[in-house]
């Protein structure tokens, strides 16, 4: 039997032992009065408050037991005292509690001799019982794949993850906050698509049992936020997960989030503009209030996009990005950031019959093999024969911008749960 099994094994003998004592080993109703952040900010000698959280060290000597609990907000250093609980309760703590079980500590606020703010406990209950052991600190999580397959331990033992992922929450606020008050509005769009378009990428495909149809997992966003702009929407954004069958590595992930926005009687220039102060408002120390301007074909050379990219540093606005299918009079351009292509903008086509010249050109490349060119998409050209007004966007990669906010190493350690291969 390995030790994991034998650790597990055990823990199951103190969660019967536990259930023998008619103690609930998970129960539903909580008692918190604060968490563990307010009792160290808010300290007062004496003061009685319930505290609960995971017990992340246990400390035991004789009759008493230091334990450190943690929750979302901070962590707390709690002291078991046999004199205090009683033999039987403290006993009932030493045999059957474990680093990694949630618990609720009831009691009073003190300072130890080295002036560590700590819970004298009065009374605890077992909250939840861990069956299986946390990783080590320094050696459980050293395996990269691992902490992204079980992001929960990563989580749970590294406050650098957490801290990511509540960046990741922050900026996305402040984004919607800026769009919100530039008189943007937020929409949803359909992810389960007849058609894929709005980019040059392989979809996934699959089937409606319902209606025997086959379907697209969406691969952008574009096609139906043009959509409303048709319908007089004149600002729009959507910030949402697409999807692409293609190849996996330091800036791709085959699904991904986007933010798409879209303003009705912009050009190009109005959307550089508009992109320098949101990305100088999300973070002014990597963003700039004016990015370099440089025009693709003085950078690029023999078509190697990457590796012309790649040196670029500082925020730069590449302009006019050839073949681009839904982009108007070339006014095309990427921003690149640290040598990452975050943004892909442009001045949208809004005459029809230019726009289905563009599509067919896509659709003989399809017919050639070209399994990332778009397609004809008949109810969007109808669309824009009832008349779109002129308009410019953009898509975002957030994935991408909170790896340069975070200075992670990849996609995959700004996003929660990255697709991963199977071990088997």
């Amino acid at each position: 039997m390995s030790s994991f099994e034998e650790i597990r094994k055990n823990r199951i003998e103190k969660l019967e032992r536990i259930k023998k004592a008619n103690v609930d080993p998970y129960p539903a109703k909580v008692k918190r009065t604060h968490t563990c952040n307010e009792a160290i900010e808010q300290f007062e000698d004496g003061k009685e408050m319930t505290l609960v959280g995971r017990i992340m060290t246990i400390r035991g000597h004789g009759g008493s037991t230091f334990i450190n609990i943690e929750d979302n907000f901070g962590e707390i250093q709690a002291y078991f005292k046999k004199d205090e609980l009683g033999e039987e309760k403290y006993k009932f703590f030493q045999d059957n509690f474990d680093i990694g079980d949630f618990i609720e500590i009831k009691g009073s606020l003190f300072l130890t001799r080295k002036e560590e703010k700590t819970l004298l406990v009065k009374d605890f209950n077992i909250l939840t019982k861990s069956l299986a052991p946390l990783p080590e600190k320094w050696h459980g999580l050293k395996d990269v794949e691992e902490r992204f397959r079980k992001r929960y331990l990563d989580l749970m033992m590294n406050k650098e993850t957490r801290e990511i992922f509540k960046k990741r929450s922050q900026v996305i606020k402040d984004i919607r906050n800026f769009l919100d008050e530039n008189k943007f509005v937020e929409v949803e769009t359909p992810i389960l698509q007849s058609l894929y378009g709005g980019a040059s990428a392989k979809p996934f495909k699959t089937h409606l049992n319902a209606l025997d149809m086959d379907l697209y997992l969406r691969i952008a966003l574009e096609l139906y936020l043009k959509r409303l702009l048709v319908g007089g929407m004149e600002r729009v954004y959507e910030i949402g997960r697409c999807f692409r069958n293609e190849g996996m590595d330091r800036e791709h992930n085959p699904d991904f989030t986007m933010l798409e926005c879209y303003s009705a009687y912009w050009d190009w220039e109005d959307l550089m503009s508009f992109m320098e102060r949101m990305m100088h408002h999300i973070d002014p120390k990597i963003f700039p209030e004016k990015w370099d301007r440089v025009k693709y074909d003085d950078i690029v050379k023999n078509g190697n996009e990457k590796e012309s990219f790649s040196k670029i540093e500082k925020p730069t606005f590449v302009l006019y990005i050839p073949d681009i299918p839904l982009c108007k009079k070339g006014e095309a351009l990427q921003g690149i950031v640290q040598g990452v292509e975050l943004i892909k903008a442009f001045t949208e086509q809004n005459d029809p019959l230019e726009q289905r010249k563009d599509f067919e050109k896509q659709e003989d490349l399809l017919k050639k093999g070209d399994e990332e060119a778009q397609r004809l998409d008949e109810d969007f050209l109808e669309a824009l024969e009832y008349g779109m007004p002129p308009a410019a966007g953009f898509g975002l990669g957030i994935d991408r911008l909170l790896m340069l906010l975070t200075d992670a190493k990849s996609l995959r350690e700004s996003i929660l749960f990255p697709l991963m291969k199977s071990k088997e």
